[in-house]
């Protein structure tokens, strides 16, 4: 029952959303484009409801071209001083402003405001089956890893929760999720794990220039 209403609390929420933040896209879509020309969004692959593919909207928040860098466990790698992200990327990053184009997901029936983070398209062969009960509901722009973890978690151990998210949905754990992640944007918690390898993909990057 409570997923019909959280479908329809997700439109209501994101439609009315959408007008005060209007002038946060006009505005980091202006100094996006004005750092370095290239386009205001990034659209991503990403796995679904029932591991279904679709395009995830976000500020793009690195450099034109920039390659993709994964930790051992296929996770995101993310560092403060990620010679990758643009100046505007790193602001709207720490703020959590780079994911709010996932509102018009969220209106396209793609994702819900609160949900398991969505994975990677070409992820799905990686899951074990322990972990696919993830892409039983929609993936949302928050969710109980994002909100009380970050990136403070392994790969396996965000698939786990998220898995045991899918399975537990409330209307009450929702509302907590929605509170905490409040409280973990603003206090910047979880945002960086892998300071310690920026240098040496600047070293690789340096290496690739020279050849």
């Amino acid at each position: 029952m409570y997923l019909h209403l959280k479908r329809l609390l997700d439109i209501c929420f994101a439609l009315f959303m959408l007008f005060p933040l209007s002038i946060i896209f006009f505005l980091f879509g202006i100094l996006i484009k004005l750092e370095d020309r290239g386009p205001i969004f990034y659209c991503g692959e990403r796995l679904g409801k029932d591991s279904k593919l679709f395009k995830m909207y976000k500020f793009r928040s690195m450099k034109v071209n920039a390659p993709d860098i994964r930790n051992d466990d296929g996770s995101t790698f993310n560092s403060s001083k990620d010679p990758r992200i643009t100046k505007v990327g790193k602001f709207i990053r720490e703020t959590s402003i780079d994911e709010l184009p996932q509102l018009f997901n969220v209106l396209k029936g793609d994702m819900s405001i609160i949900g398991p983070r969505a994975s990677v398209g070409n992820s799905l062969n990686t899951f074990k089956s322990d972990e696919i009960d993830k892409m039983k509901v929609r993936p949302g722009i928050t969710g109980y890893t994002q909100a009380y973890y970050r990136n403070d978690l392994t790969m396996r151990e965000k698939r786990l929760k998220d898995a045991w998210y899918a399975n537990n949905i409330t209307f009450l754990l929702d509302t907590k999720i929605f509170i905490k992640t409040i409280a973990t944007v603003l206090k910047r918690e979880g945002l960086y794990t892998n300071n310690k390898r920026t240098k040496q993909i600047k070293d690789k990057q340096a290496a690739k220039k020279v050849l």
